[in-house]
C-alpha cells in the first residue's frame, strides 16, 4: 500500500540516521593522515552535544514527512455553518474561516456561500448512515476530533474508505436537491423533470419535487473538485488513489439519483382518490445506505496502469459500472489500535456473544475474549390508546447481560 511504504521510508531514514551517529559512518581511507574519517581502523568520534541537536532535528523533519491526516470536506458536518442571513456586516468572509476546503472549493464557496451549510447537512447525513451501516463492524466508522473527521484510516485505498467516499457524495445531493425543493436556494427550485411516459394521462404532473438533476450537478462540481485538482504522475499509485475517490463519488451520486422516484398524493370528495397529483421524490436515504453497503461487500479490486486508467485486478470478475465501488488498497483487520493506519481497535467495543457474525464475540474482538457486565435498560412498555387521542404507556426496566472487547 502506497501509504504504508512512504511510512517504511520515514521509519528507515531514522533508522540510518541513528546508525550513522551512534555506530559511526563506514570508514574511508582518507588522504590526509590524522584527519577524520582517518586511518582504516581509527578511533571512532563520541556524539557531542550538537550532533546531538542536529539528530534530533532530523528525526523530527522526517517524522514531520509522514503523510499527514488531510483535513476534508467531511469537516463541515462537524462545525455548524452559519445560514447566509446570520453573516455579519464587515465579519471575516465565511469560506475562509471553514476547514477542509481545497482551493477550488473555496472559490464554489465564495459563489454559493447559500449552498455550503446544506453540504454540511449532507456530510452529517453521510457519516451518520456509515455508523448505521458498520454498527456491527470491526472499523464502525468512527470519526476523531480533528478536520480529518475519519482520521488517517482514509488514506488507505480500502474497501471501507470507498464507501465512506460514496455515502458522503450521496448525502450531498440530498441535501442540495430538497434544499432545492424548499425554496432555501436562490440558484435552484423545484425539480424540472419531464412528466413520466408510464404516468396515467389522468394524473397530474406537478407539485414541487425533489430537484435531483440540480442536486446530481452541484455535488459533482463540489465533491470532484478537490481530486480534479491534484496532478500526479500518469500511472502512479497516488493517480489511482484519485480515479478510486472519483470513481467512488460518482457512484454515491448515482444510487440517489436513481432511487429517486414517483410520489403521488390523492384528491377527491372524501378521499375518493378521482385525481391525483405527482411528483419527484428522493428515496429515504436509508435505502441509499442499503444500496451502497451491497456495492461495498461487492466492490472490486483495482490497479493503476502505465497508461493511467484503472484496471481489476483478478481479471475474471466483471468491470465495475460507474454505479460500483472499487478499492486499491487491501483492509486492515481494524483488530487493535494502529497509529499508522489509524485504526482505533476494538477493545471495548460491544458484542454479540450468540451470533456468528461480524457482530459476535469471537470475530468483533478478534479472538482476545470479551469481559460480560450487567445493564439496567429502561423501555417503554403496556402502551394503550386513550380516546381521544394521544397513547400513555408505562416505563419498564429490565436487567440485561452485555458483553465488552477485552
Amino acid at each position: 500500500m502506497a501509504f504504508l511504504r512512504q511510512v517504511a521510508l520515514r521509519k528507515c531514514r531514522v533508522f540510518t540516521l541513528l546508525s550513522a551517529l551512534f555506530l559511526g559512518a563506514p570508514f574511508q581511507k582518507s588522504t590526509t593522515p590524522g584527519v577524520f574519517p582517518g586511518h582504516w581502523g581509527g578511533p571512532r568520534p563520541r556524539p557531542t552535544m550538537p550532533s546531538l541537536l542536529l539528530l534530533a532535528a532530523a528525526l523530527l523533519s522526517s517524522w514531520a514527512q509522514l503523510p499527514a491526516e488531510a483535513s476534508s470536506w467531511w469537516s463541515l458536518a462537524m462545525n455548524p455553518v452559519q445560514r447566509p442571513e446570520m453573516f455579519i456586516i464587515g465579519a471575516q468572509p465565511v469560506c475562509s474561516q471553514l476547514p477542509g476546503l481545497s482551493p477550488g472549493q473555496r472559490k464554489l464557496c465564495q459563489l454559493y456561500q447559500e449552498h455550503m451549510a446544506y453540504i454540511g447537512e449532507g456530510a452529517k447525513t453521510g457519516i451518520k448512515e456509515c455508523q448505521y451501516q458498520f454498527r456491527q463492524r470491526r472499523w464502525n466508522c468512527s470519526t476523531v476530533d480533528n478536520a480529518s473527521v475519519f482520521g488517517r484510516v482514509m488514506q488507505i485505498g480500502s474497501r471501507e474508505t470507498a464507501f465512506t467516499y460514496a455515502v458522503s457524495a450521496a448525502g450531498v445531493v440530498n441535501a442540495i436537491s430538497r434544499a432545492c425543493r424548499e425554496g432555501e436556494l436562490s440558484t435552484c427550485g423545484c425539480s424540472r423533470t419531464a412528466r413520466p411516459k408510464d404516468l396515467p394521462r389522468d394524473w397530474l404532473w406537478g407539485g414541487c419535487g425533489d430537484n435531483v438533476e440540480y442536486g446530481y450537478r452541484f455535488a459533482k462540481e463540489f465533491v470532484d473538485a478537490r481530486e480534479r485538482e491534484k496532478n500526479f504522475a500518469k500511472g502512479s499509485e497516488e493517480q489511482g488513489r484519485v480515479l478510486m475517490n472519483l470513481q467512488n463519488n460518482e457512484a454515491g451520486r448515482r444510487a440517489v439519483y436513481k432511487m429517486a422516484d414517483v410520489a403521488c398524493k390523492c384528491h377527491g370528495v372524501s378521499g375518493s382518490c378521482s385525481l391525483k397529483t405527482c411528483w419527484l421524490q428522493l428515496a429515504e436515504f436509508r435505502k441509499v445506505g442499503d444500496q451502497l453497503k451491497e456495492k461495498y461487500d461487492s466492490a472490486a479490486a483495482m490497479r493503476i496502469t502505465r497508461k493511467g486508467k484503472l484496471e481489476l485486478v483478478n481479471s475474471r470478475f466483471n468491470q465495475p459500472t460507474a454505479e460500483d465501488l472499487v478499492y486499491v488498497d487491501p483492509s486492515p483487520d481494524y483488530c487493535l489500535r494502529n497509529e499508522t493506519t489509524g485504526s482505533l481497535g476494538t477493545q471495548g467495543r460491544l458484542c454479540n456473544k450468540t451470533s456468528e457474525g461480524m457482530d459476535g464475540c469471537e470475530l468483533m474482538c478478534c479472538g482476545r475474549g470479551y469481559d460480560q457486565f450487567k445493564s439496567v435498560q429502561t423501555e417503554r412498555c403496556h402502551c394503550k390508546f386513550h380516546w381521544c387521542c394521544y397513547v400513555k404507556c408505562k416505563k419498564c426496566t429490565e436487567v440485561v447481560d452485555q458483553y465488552v472487547c477485552k
